[in-house]
C-alpha cells in the first residue's frame, strides 16, 4: 500500500466516482453514521461497505502514509463537502432582543402601565368649560403650569424605563461579546499535527480537514472523529463521552473509532479523520445542546430576566392549552430556579404595587366622596345636566391625583439599581478572575451554602514537583544537595529520568518573567524532569545523544503494569532498561538496591518490609505519591525474548524512591479558612486515591485531625447511597452529605449525584445553594446541574465551559472566596438602595395623599416628585449598587432563601426616617409660614407665581434625602455611617453633584419647577433639618429591634413559593391543602410534558452512541418521592395506570416511562432530570406527609 502513489489512487477513484455522485468515495453522511457505531460493529461494518481502512483512505484520496497533497484547491474542496473543523457558535441574540427581554420585567410592565395612562389623561382636556350655575367648588389651586406639565411626568417615567431597559441590554449585549472573544482567543491557540505531502506539520485545528492524517500521542485531546490506522499500545480515555473511566485499548481489527473531544492516554498512533466540526461525535453533542436551546431560546427569557413566574402574576392561569407559550416558559426555567434575589424583588415589587393601588384607590375615593358631599349635599346643587362634562372633569382630576400617588409609589429606581449592581460586579469581576456568563450567578453565589470542588488544578497547582527522596540509604525530605549523591548514582539517575520518559515531555523556561518554568506532557514526567534540574543537571544531551529512534524498545505506561520501562543498547552491545513505576509495584520487582557508594547490595523481601514502613508509608501519609526508579542490565546474548514482559520486568536495582506532590497553591488555606467562616462547606470530589486526597484536604483545612467527618471512596459512598435494586435513595444521601468532606477516586457520575442530593434535600430548612468546580468535559452534568458552576478557564474544555455560569479565568480556588464576596455585596447594595428608595416612597406617597385630601392640591407638585423620584433615585442607585465589598462581608452566614429582602431593622430604619420626614413637612406645610415670616403657599389663588412657602418644603424634603442617603450605606444597624465612605468615589460624587444641581433648580428653576428662589437664612435651616436626618439615624440605632414585634419584614420568600405558581391560585384560600396541591400537580404535569417530549428525542440521539454502558444512577430523579408504595413501583416500561381521564392517558405513558426506574430511556439521565424536577417539589409536601392517604395514589396516576 505505502508504495502506492497518488497518481495511482486518483485512476483507482475515477471508476467509482460515476456511481458515488459526488466527489469522494463516501459521503458525509456514510461517514458520519459509520462513526456512530462502536467497538466490533463498527470493525464488521467497515469490513462489509468498505473492506478495510486502507479502502477507506483510498476513497478519501488520501495516503496513510503520505497524507493529502495539502494543495489549496484540494482542501478547499474537502471543506465544502465534508464541512469544516470548527462548531459555529449559537448566534448572539440581537440588540433588540435582549431589548425585548428586557422589557418583560414586572417592575417595568407596572411602570409602562402606569405611565401610559398618565400620558393619556394629561392630553384628556374635556370641552364645556364655563357654565356658572355648576359648582364652582374649589378648584384647587391647580396653576396652568401644572396642566401644561401634565405630560412630563408620564414621559419621564417612560424615559426611566428605556433607561432601564438599554441599560440591561447593553450590558448583556457586552457581556456576550466579552464571552465570544475570550473563546476565539483560546480557540486559536489550539494546534494539532498532521501528515501533509509526506511532511509532518503543526496546523490550527480549525484547519483539519476529512481526510488528513492526524498523528496521535499520549497526551492529545482529539480535535475530529477518525479512524486508527496504525500505532503502538494506543489506549483512549473516553470519558468525556461515555462517562465510562476505563481506558478503551484501540487495535485497527477490534475497534479502530476515535472520537472527537477524547484523550489518549497511552501510546502513540496515526488516524485518519473522518469527520469534523458538527458532524463529529462531540459536534453533535454540542448541537444537540445548541438545537434543544434554540427551540426554547424563541419562548425562553434567558439567565437575567424575572423569569416567567413575574411575567405571569399579570394574568390568571390560562387552559393548560391556551397557557401553552407560558408552560414552556416554565417548563425552560429548569436550569435555574429563580435566583434568591429575583425571587425576592418580584415578591416585593407586587407586594409595593398592591399598597400603592390601595393607596391611590382611597385618594380616588375620598376625593370623590369630599367632592360630591361638598357639591351636592352642603350646597344643595342639583345636578343639571348641561353640567354634566365640567363634573366629569373634576373626577378625571380626581383620577389623576390618584395615579400620581401610585406612581410615586412604585419604586422606578428598583430595576436600574438592580441592573447597575449587577453589571458593576460583572466589571470588577473580570478583574478578579471572574468571567462571568450569566449575570445572575453573580447574585446566587452570595447565598451558595456549599462548594464542591475538584483538587488537581484548583486546590492544587497541577505542577508536579518532587519534595522528597530516598538515596543511597538516605531519607531526604526535601531535595537532596547534589554534592551529596555519589557520581555513579547520580548518572544512573539522570539517564533513567531523562531516558525512560515521553520525549514529548519537557520543562521549558516561564512565559513571563518570574513565572514557573512551564511544563509540557505528562504531569508526574515533568515533575522527575523537574528533579533533574534541582540537582543541577541536564536532561537534554542525555536525550540528544539517545534519540527516541535509537530506543530499542519501549513498554508504555499504563494502568495495568503501573510502570514504564525504555530498554537501550549499549555501546557494547549489551542491553540496559530503565524502569519507573509505583513504589509498591516496582520494588517488588527489585532484588538489589544502590547504597550509598553506587554499589547495588541484596534487597530482601524483608528490606522492602521495612522501607514500605520506613519511607514510603510515611511519605503516602504526607499526601505524596512515590515513585520508584529502577534499572537492569542484560546481556547482548543470548538476546532476552523481550515479549515475556514477567521476566524481563523482573529481579531489578532500585536507584531511587521518589515523593512527587502536586503543591497546594499557597492562597487556598486561607481562602477555605474564609468560606468557612462565612458559612459554606467546602467539599473536596476527587478522582485522586483516598490517602493522597485525606492528605491535601487537610493542607487545605477543608477537614481538621480529629473531627468526625467522612472521606469516601466513589464505590463505597455509591454502596451507601443505593438500596438493594441498586437505586439512588434520597433518605440514604440524606444521612451522608452533612458529614461528608472528601470523596475520592469518584467518577463524574458520582459528582453529579452528590451534587444532585445536596440540592433535592430537605434535610435543612433553608435549600442547601451549591456550587461546583469542574474542567472536564465529563463534569458539564454536575456543572449544569448545580446552582453556580465555576469553569475553569485555562484547564477546561469548551463542554464544561459551556455548561458553566462563571469561568474562572486563572483557575483558582480564591477566585471564587471573591466571587462570593461580590455576590454578598450584589446583595447589600440593593437592600442599601431598598431602604432609601422606600423611605423616599412611603414619604411622598403619605405626603401626596394627605396633601391631596386636605388641600386638593398635592404640596409636591409632579415636575418635584419627578425630581425627587427619577434622578435622585437614579443617581442613588449608581451610588449605593456601587459600594465596593468589604472583608467583614464574609465574616456572616450566607441569608438563604428565607431571609425577607428588607428585614426587620431595615423596616425599622424605614418607619423611623418617615417618621421625621413626615413631622417636619408637615410642620412646615401648616405653620411654616408663620416661623418663616412669609405668605402662606396653600390656597394660593390660580396663576399665583410660585411661593416660597412649598419652595422651602421641596427645598427641605430633598435635603433630607440626600442626608438619608449616607444613612441608607449601612443596613445591619451599625453606628459608623461614614465608614469607609471615601473609598467610593462615586458615592461623594453624586452626592455632591445632587446638592450642587437641587441649588440651580430652586434659584433659577422658576415656573417648570414651582421654585421661587431662597434667601441664605432660610437655605441654612433646610441643610440643617436635612443634618438633623443623620442625629436622627444614631436615635433610630439605638432602638433596639427585638422589642418592635409588630414591624413586619417584606419580599420573603417562604419555602413554597419557590414553586412560582403558588402565585396563580388566586383563590388558594378556599380550596383545601390537598385539593391544592392537586390542582398544582395537574399544571405541572403538563407543564412536563412539553419538556419530555423534546428530552426524548434527545435520549434517543445520545442512546445510540454516547450512553452505552453507562450506569444509570439518577434516572429515578427522586421518583420514590411519590413511589413509595409498592403498588406504584412501576417494574415494566409501558405502566399501567389507573384510568381517570382518557385523553391523559398517551402522554402520561410517556412521561412515566420515563420516570420508571427500570426504564432503559435514561440512557442519558442528566436530560430528564429537569423535566421531572418540575414535578418533585411539588408532590414531596404533599404525599410526604400522608404516603397513605387516597392523594398520594391519585397524585401518582395523575
Amino acid at each position: 500500500m505505502g508504495d502506492m502513489t497518488n497518481s495511482d489512487f486518483y485512476s483507482k477513484n475515477q471508476r467509482n466516482e460515476s456511481s458515488h455522485g459526488g466527489e469522494f468515495g463516501c459521503t458525509m453522511e456514510e461517514l458520519r453514521s459509520l462513526m456512530e457505531l462502536r467497538g466490533t460493529e463498527a470493525v464488521v461494518k467497515i469490513k462489509e461497505t468498505y473492506g478495510d481502512t486502507e479502502a477507506i483512505c483510498r476513497r478519501l484520496k488520501t495516503s496513510p502514509i503520505e497524507g493529502l497533497p495539502g494543495t489549496a484547491s484540494d482542501l478547499e474542496k474537502r471543506k465544502q463537502i465534508f464541512g469544516q473543523n470548527f462548531i459555529p457558535p449559537k448566534k448572539p441574540k440581537t440588540f433588540l432582543q435582549l431589548v425585548w427581554e428586557a422589557l418583560q420585567d414586572v417592575t417595568l410592565i407596572i411602570l409602562e402601565i402606569a405611565a401610559i395612562i398618565s400620558l393619556g389623561l394629561s392630553f384628556y382636556h374635556p370641552p364645556g368649560e364655563s357654565s356658572e350655575g355648576c359648582a364652582a367648588a374649589q378648584a384647587g389651586a391647580e396653576d396652568e403650569g401644572e396642566a401644561e406639565a401634565g405630560w412630563i411626568e408620564g414621559a419621564a417615567i417612560l424615559l426611566s424605563v428605556i433607561c432601564v431597559v438599554l441599560v440591561t441590554a447593553f450590558n448583556d449585549w457586552s457581556k456576550e461579546k466579552q464571552f465570544r472573544g475570550l473563546q476565539s482567543r483560546i480557540e486559536q491557540e489550539q494546534k494539532f499535527t498532521v501528515v501533509r505531502a509526506n511532511q509532518v506539520v503543526q496546523i490550527p485545528v480549525a484547519e483539519i480537514v476529512v481526510g488528513d492524517i492526524a498523528q496521535i500521542k499520549y497526551g492529545d485531546l482529539l480535535p475530529a472523529d477518525g479512524l486508527f490506522i496504525q500505532g503502538n499500545d494506543l489506549k483512549i480515555d473516553e470519558s468525556s463521552l461515555t462517562g465510562e473511566s476505563d481506558q478503551v485499548r484501540k487495535s485497527v481489527d477490534k475497534d479502530p473509532m476515535l472520537l472527537s473531544g477524547t484523550h489518549v492516554m497511552e501510546g502513540s498512533g496515526r488516524m485518519v479523520v473522518t469527520a469534523v466540526g458538527v458532524n463529529s461525535q462531540t459536534g453533535i453533542i454540542f448541537t444537540l445542546l445548541g438545537a434543544g436551546g434554540e427551540e426554547e431560546e424563541k419562548k425562553d427569557k434567558k439567565a437575567k430576566q424575572q423569569d416567567g413566574a413575574a411575567a405571569m402574576e399579570m394574568q390568571p392561569l390560562k387552559s393548560a392549552e391556551g397557557g401553552d407559550a407560558d408552560d414552556k416558559k416554565k417548563a425552560n426555567m429548569h436550569k435555574k430556579e429563580k435566583s434568591v434575589l429575583q425571587g425576592k424583588l418580584t415578591k416585593l415589587a407586587v407586594q409595593i404595587g398592591k399598597a400603592g393601588l390601595v393607596m391611590s384607590a382611597i385618594t380616588v375615593i375620598i376625593l370623590v366622596l369630599y367632592f360630591t358631599v361638598d357639591t351636592f349635599v352642603v350646597n344643595k346643587k342639583p345636578w343639571l345636566p348641561e353640567c354634566t362634562p365640567v363634573y366629569v372633569q373634576y373626577f378625571v382630576k380626581f383620577f389623576i391625583i390618584g395615579v400620581t400617588v401610585l406612581v410615586v409609589a412604585v419604586p422606578e429606581g428598583l430595576p436600574l439599581a438592580v441592573t447597575i449592581s449587577l453589571a458593576y460586579s460583572v466589571k470588577k469581576m473580570m478583574k478578579d478572575n471572574n468571567l462571568v456568563r450569566h449575570l445572575d450567578a453573580c447574585e446566587t453565589m452570595g447565598n451558595a451554602t456549599a462548594i464542591c470542588s475538584d483538587k488537581t488544578g484548583t486546590l492544587t497547582t497541577n505542577r508536579m514537583t518532587v519534595v522528597q527522596a530516598y538515596i543511597g540509604d538516605v531519607h531526604y525530605k526535601e531535595v537532596p544537595d547534589p554534592s551529596s549523591i555519589n557520581a555513579k548514582t547520580m548518572e544512573l539517575l539522570v539517564n533513567a529520568i531523562a531516558i525512560n520518559s515521553a520525549y514529548t515531555t519537557k520543562i521549558l523556561p516561564p512565559e513571563k518573567e518570574g513565572a514557573l518554568p512551564r511544563q509540557v506532557g505528562n504531569k508526574t514526567e515533568c515533575g522527575l524532569l523537574g528533579f533533574v534540574l534541582d540537582l543541577k543537571q541536564d536532561y537534554e544531551p542525555v536525550r540528544s545523544q539517545m534519540p527516541e529512534e535509537k530506543l530499542y524498545k519501549v513498554y508504555t505506561f499504563n494502568s495495568v503494569r503501573k510502570s514504564m520501562s525504555t530498554v537501550i543498547k549499549l555501546p557494547d552491545e549489551s542491553f540496559r532498561m530503565y524502569s519507573k513505576g509505583a513504589s509498591e509495584i516496582v520494588l517488588k520487582k527489585c532484588c538489589k538496591i544502590l547504597d550509598g557508594s553506587g554499589e547495588p547490595r541484596v534487597f530482601r523481601p524483608r528490606d522492602r518490609d521495612e522501607m514500605v514502613k520506613k519511607v514510603i508509608e510515611p511519605m503516602a501519609c504526607d499526601g505524596l505519591r512515590t515513585i520508584c526508579v529502577a534499572y537492569r542490565d542484560f546481556p547482548s546474548n543470548p538476546e532476552p525474548d523481550w515479549d515475556n514482559e514477567n521476566d524481563i520486568l523482573n529481579e531489578l536495582t532500585c536507584i531511587c524512591v521518589v515523593g512527587i506532590e502536586d503543591p497546594v497553591r499557597p492562597e487556598v488555606p486561607e481562602a477555605i479558612r474564609k468560606c468557612q467562616r462565612a458559612g459554606i462547606t467546602v467539599r473536596m470530589v476527587t478522582g485522586d486515591n483516598i490517602n493522597t486526597a485525606r492528605a491535601i484536604a487537610i493542607k487545605c483545612g477543608i477537614i481538621h485531625p480529629g473531627e468526625d467527618f467522612l472521606c469516601l471512596e466513589g464505590k463505597e459512598f455509591n454502596r451507601r447511597i443505593r438500596n438493594e435494586k441498586g437505586e439512588i435513595e434520597q433518605e440514604r444521601i440524606d444521612k451522608i452529605w452533612p458529614k461528608l468532606r472528601v470523596l475520592a477516586r469518584s467518577s463524574p457520575t458520582d459528582k453529579h449525584t452528590l451534587v444532585k442530593g445536596i440540592i433535592d434535600s430537605t434535610h435543612t430548612e433553608q435549600r442547601q445553594v451549591v456550587a461546583v468546580t469542574g474542567d472536564g468535559t465529563n463534569d458539564g452534568p454536575a456543572l449544569k446541574k448545580a446552582d453556580v458552576g465555576f469553569a475553569m478557564g485555562i484547564a477546561g474544555t469548551d463542554v464544561a465551559k459551556e455548561a458553566s455560569d462563571i469561568i474562572l479565568t486563572d483557575d483558582n480556588f480564591s477566585s471564587i472566596v471573591k466571587a462570593v464576596m461580590w455576590g454578598r455585596n450584589v446583595y447589600d447594595s440593593i437592600s442599601k438602595f431598598l431602604q432609601f428608595q422606600l423611605t423616599v416612597n412611603v414619604v411622598a406617597v403619605i405626603v401626596a395623599f394627605t396633601g391631596a385630601c386636605i388641600t386638593q392640591d398635592s404640596p409636591l407638585k409632579a415636575v418635584q416628585m419627578l425630581w425627587v423620584n427619577l434622578i435622585m433615585d437614579t443617581f442613588a442607585s449608581l451610588a449605593l449598587a456601587t459600594e465596593p465589598p468589604t472583608e467583614s462581608l464574609l465574616l456572616r452566614k450566607p441569608y438563604g432563601r428565607n431571609k425577607p429582602l428588607i428585614s426587620r431593622t431595615m423596616m425599622k430604619n424605614i418607619l423611623g426616617h418617615a417618621v421625621y420626614q413626615l413631622t417636619l413637612i408637615f410642620t412646615l406645610l401648616f405653620v411654616g409660614e408663620k416661623m418663616f415670616q412669609i405668605d402662606s403657599g396653600r390656597n394660593a389663588p390660580l396663576h399665583s407665581p410660585p411661593s416660597e412657602h412649598y419652595t422651602i418644603i421641596f427645598n427641605t424634603f430633598v435635603m433630607m434625602q440626600l442626608f438619608n442617603e449616607i444613612n441608607a450605606r449601612k443596613i445591619h444597624g451599625e453606628r459608623n455611617v461614614f465608614d469607609g465612605i471615601f473609598r467610593n468615589p462615586i458615592f461623594c460624587t453624586i452626592v455632591l453633584g445632587t446638592f450642587a444641581i437641587q441649588i440651580v433648580i430652586v434659584q433659577f428653576g422658576g415656573k417648570p419647577f414651582s421654585c421661587a428662589p431662597l434667601q441664605l437664612d432660610q437655605w441654612l435651616w433646610c441643610i440643617f433639618i436635612g443634618l438633623g436626618e443623620l442625629v436622627w439615624g444614631q436615635v433610630i440605632a439605638t432602638i433596639p429591634t427585638s422589642r418592635l414585634k409588630f414591624l413586619k419584614e417584606a419580599g420573603r420568600l417562604t419555602q413554597k413559593e419557590e414553586i412560582p405558581e403558588e402565585e396563580l391560585n388566586e383563590d388558594v384560600e378556599e380550596i383545601d391543602h390537598a385539593e391544592r396541591e392537586l390542582r398544582r400537580g395537574q399544571i405541572l404535569w403538563f407543564r412536563g410534558l412539553n419538556r419530555i417530549q423534546t428530552q426524548i428525542r434527545v435520549v434517543k440521539a445520545f442512546r445510540s452512541s454516547l450512553y452505552e454502558g453507562l450506569e444509570k444512577p439518577e434516572s429515578r430523579t427522586s421518583i420514590h418521592n411519590f413511589m413509595a408504595h409498592p403498588e406504584f413501583r412501576i417494574e415494566d416500561s409501558q405502566p399501567h395506570i389507573p384510568l381517570i381521564d382518557d385523553t391523559d392517558l398517551e402522554e402520561d405513558a410517556a412521561l412515566k416511562q420515563n420516570s420508571s426506574p427500570p426504564s432503559s430511556l435514561n440512557k442519558n439521565n442528566s436530560a430528564i432530570d429537569s423535566g421531572i424536577n418540575l414535578t418533585t417539589d411539588t408532590s414531596k409536601s404533599a404525599t410526604s406527609s400522608s404516603p397513605g392517604s387516597p392523594i398520594h395514589s391519585l397524585e401518582t396516576s395523575l
